[in-house]
C-alpha cells in the first residue's frame, strides 16, 4: 500500500515510517515541522535507502490536504499529527482542540473526497482517564485534560463516520508510554522543551542537559512507592500500527480498537535503575511531592491485539532504556536544526 504517513517526521511517526518501509509499503509524509526537524527525513531516508516524498505544511488547512490527496495516490492513512502535551494543553485548551480536531476534520474530508477508507489514527491511554491499570478496550473512555479529551472526541468523531459510511474501515490504537529509539541511535525522542515524559528527561540528565530527576511522589501503593507506568518500545509500538493497517485489509468491522502495550507495569525508580545500568553510573535524583492528576498505576491489557493483530511486544526495559542512551549520547542536543 501507498501509506500516508501524518506527523511523520515526529518521534513514533519516524518509527513507524522505517517500520511501514520494511514491510514492504510505500510511504508519503505530512509534518508541519512544528515538533519536529527536517533532518530527520534525511536519516530516514539514510536508513531506508529509498526517497521519501515529505509535503510541509499545517493539516488544518483543508485546500492544501486535499491537493495533496489529489497529486499523490494513496491507499491509507496513519494518522499522527496533532499537538501532545498535556500540561500545556491545560493552559491551552482552545489551541489543542482547535489544531487536534480540525487536523482529523481536514484529513478525514480529504480521504471521503479521494476514495481513501482505511485509517489508522493514534489515540492514546488517557482515554482511559484515572482508571488505567489494566485498562480493557470495552472500558467507558473519560479524560482528566484537554489534551486527552481530544482523543476521546476524535475517537467518537472517526466512529461516527465509520458507522455512516460501510467502506470505512478505521483503527483506534490506544497506547500507553512509547520510549526507546532506532537501535543505530540515528533517530529517536527530541523534546523540544522542558521533556513532559519520564524517560527523555532521566536521558537528559545521564547527557548533562538537566541537572537531576524530579520524581514525583514515592507514597503510592505500588512497588516501591513511585508510580508504575506501561513502556512500550517504539519499534514495538511501530510494528503495531503496520499491524493494524494489514488488518484493515481483512476486518469486516468499521471500526477496531486495539490498546498497544506489554502489560507490565514499570515504577520509576525501576525505570531510572535500569538507564543506570546502560549509562554504567548511578544519577542523581530526588523525591518531590505528587504531580496534580497523576496516577498510581497505568498499565494496559494487550490482549485483544496479541490475539485479533499477532502482535505483542518483544523489547525488554533493559532494552529501551540501552538504545534510548544510544540516541542521547550520540546526539546530545537532539537533531540538528
Amino acid at each position: 500500500m501507498r501509506v500516508l504517513v501524518s506527523g511523520g517526521a515526529g518521534y513514533i511517526g519516524s518509527h513507524t515510517v522505517l517500520a511501514l518501509i520494511e514491510a514492504g509499503h510505500d510511504v508519503v509524509v505530512v509534518d508541519d515541522f512544528s515538533n519536529a526537524k527536517p533532518t530527520v527525513v534525511a536519516r530516514l531516508e539514510s536508513l531506508s535507502g529509498r526517497h521519501i516524498p515529505v509535503h510541509a505544511f499545517d493539516l488544518t488547512d483543508a485546500d492544501k490536504t486535499s491537493h495533496l490527496f489529489a497529486t499523490e495516490q494513496i491507499d491509507a492513512v496513519i494518522h499522527f499529527a496533532g499537538f501532545k502535551a498535556v500540561g500545556e494543553s491545560v493552559a491551552k485548551p482552545l489551541d489543542y482542540y482547535e489544531n487536534n480536531l480540525g487536523s482529523t476534520f481536514s484529513l478525514v474530508r480529504a480521504m471521503q473526497r479521494h476514495g481513501v477508507h482505511k485509517l489508522v489514527f493514534s489515540s492514546s491511554a488517557t482515554v482511559y482517564g484515572t482508571d488505567q491499570a489494566g485498562a480493557t478496550e470495552d472500558r467507558p473512555t473519560f479524560a482528566t485534560n484537554p489534551y486527552g479529551w481530544t482523543k476521546v472526541m476524535q475517537e467518537q468523531i472517526l466512529s461516527d463516520i465509520a458507522a455512516a459510511d460501510p467502506d470505512s474501515r478505521f483503527a483506534l490504537l490506544r497506547y500507553f508510554n512509547p520510549v526507546g529509539a532506532h537501535p543505530s541511535g540515528t533517530i529517536g525522542e527530541d523534546p523540544s522543551d522542558v521533556p513532559n515524559n519520564l524517560m527523555p528527561y532521566i536521558a537528559q540528565v545521564a547527557v548533562g542537559r538537566r541537572e537531576k530527576l524530579q520524581v514525583f511522589g514515592d507514597d503510592y501503593d505500588t512497588v516501591d512507592g513511585t508510580g508504575v507506568r506501561d513502556y512500550i518500545h517504539v519499534e514495538d509500538l511501530a510494528a503495531g500500527h503496520v499491524a493494524a493497517l494489514e488488518a484493515l485489509g481483512t476486518t469486516t468491522e468499521p471500526v477496531n480498537t486495539w490498546n498497544l502495550g506489554s502489560g507490565r507495569g514499570t515504577s520509576v525508580l525501576e525505570l531510572l535503575h535500569a538507564f543506570e545500568r546502560a549509562v554504567g553510573r548511578e544519577l542523581p535524583y530526588e523525591v518531590v511531592a505528587r504531580r496534580a492528576g497523576d496516577v498510581a498505576a497505568s498499565y494496559a491489557d494487550p490482549t485483544k491485539a496479541n490475539t485479533e493483530l499477532g502482535w505483542r511486544t518483544v523489547k525488554t526495559v533493559d532494552e529501551m532504556c540501552a538504545d534510548t542512551w544510544r540516541w542521547q549520547s550520540q546526539n546530545p542536543d537532539g537533531y540538528p536544526d
